[in-house]
């Protein structure tokens, strides 16, 4: 299954940059609303696998986990927005986002590393402030299950 996961993900890299969506000026000029370049690969995707998912949820497609493929459906609550608004906010200052930061770093751009590097700070404050708060985390989708912090965290 890593192997899987590691061909998928060079594969996804790859598009990244085929599509120049690691280029730190593309998601600029998206972001400016010069170019809408970004916003129709991001349309175009969605409009491809929503239905695509639809139709293999329906099928009750078997997952590779042995599971049957469900796709959680969330009411938008006050932290989506807080997220969202954070994660925009830092994909508009940095010029990227995980994956295309990856692929930045992947391409031999220097500022990739400098955005990878953000990355993980951001994870060790988050993984800081839910011990400070002693707050349950949820595990994947965040709909189907909680779990205590310090089964996901690891003991500290």
């Amino acid at each position: 299954m890593n192997l899987v996961g590691l061909v998928f993900g060079a594969m996804f890299g790859f598009v990244l940059a085929a599509g120049q969506l690691h280029d730190y000026d593309t998601i600029h000029a998206t972001l400016r609303l010069e170019s809408f370049y970004v916003f129709g690969l991001m349309g175009l995707a969605i409009g491809i696998s929503a239905p695509l998912l639809w139709f293999l949820e329906k099928r009750q497609l078997a997952t590779p986990y042995g599971g049957v493929l469900s796709l959680a459906r969330s009411k938008i609550e006050r932290h989506h927005i807080y997220g969202g608004s954070l994660f925009g906010a830092g994909w508009s200052i940095a010029g990227t986002c995980p994956a295309p930061a990856l692929a930045m770093l992947a391409s031999g751009a220097s500022y990739g590393a400098i955005a990878v590097i953000g990355l993980f700070i951001g994870l060790v404050v988050r993984d800081q402030q839910l011990e400070r708060s002693n707050t349950l985390i949820t595990e994947g989708d965040g709909e189907r299950s909680t779990l205590p912090m310090t089964k996901t965290l690891g003991a500290r």
